[in-house]
């Protein structure tokens, strides 16, 4: 397989978990209706992050596939699928099924499990451990954000 047509396959991938979000979103009536923490990013910012987010995933998938066969190399792919699988979940938990709690676990793994791809990255590929800390942060701050309204929404 050719290298673009590789990346455009890690990109598709990143698409659909983008795709989750397109039927429910941060516009909604419920959602605009929850008390929100004063760290509460626009709703017009959530788009350009999260497309840049979504080019960094995937290249960080095109690169630990393409990179030097290591030990570690089948185990941070397997790892990179996972965090894929936890971002994609999390939108219609939280925005489907109102289950903030739920959500705020789900947003925890997904934490946790970039986390650890960033460590087996580093050992990897180290531009790739570098191109999730933006992820991470971004990640950070949406799960104190989610936990945030969970706590102060306790009805929804």
């Amino acid at each position: 397989m050719t290298k673009p047509l590789l990346w455009i396959l890690f990109f598709a991938s990143t698409i659909v978990a983008a795709s989750s979000s397109a039927v429910w979103t941060i516009n909604g009536d419920w959602y605009q209706a929850l008390e929100k923490p004063f760290f509460t990013p626009p709703s017009w910012l959530f788009g350009p992050v999260w497309t840049t987010l979504y080019i960094l995933i995937a290249t960080v998938g095109f690169r630990l596939v393409r990179t030097e066969h290591s030990s570690m190399q089948n185990f941070a792919v397997a790892v990179w699928a996972l965090q894929m699988c936890l971002n994609t979940i999390w939108t219609p938990v939280f925005f489907g099924a109102y289950a903030l709690g739920v959500a705020f676990a789900y947003i925890a793994a997904l934490w946790v499990t970039i986390l650890i791809l960033i460590v087996i990255c580093w050992r990897v590929d180290r531009l790739s451990a570098w191109l999730m800390m933006p992820y991470l942060a971004w990640v950070s701050l949406a799960s104190a954000l989610n936990f945030a309204v969970w706590q102060m929404n306790p009805a929804a």
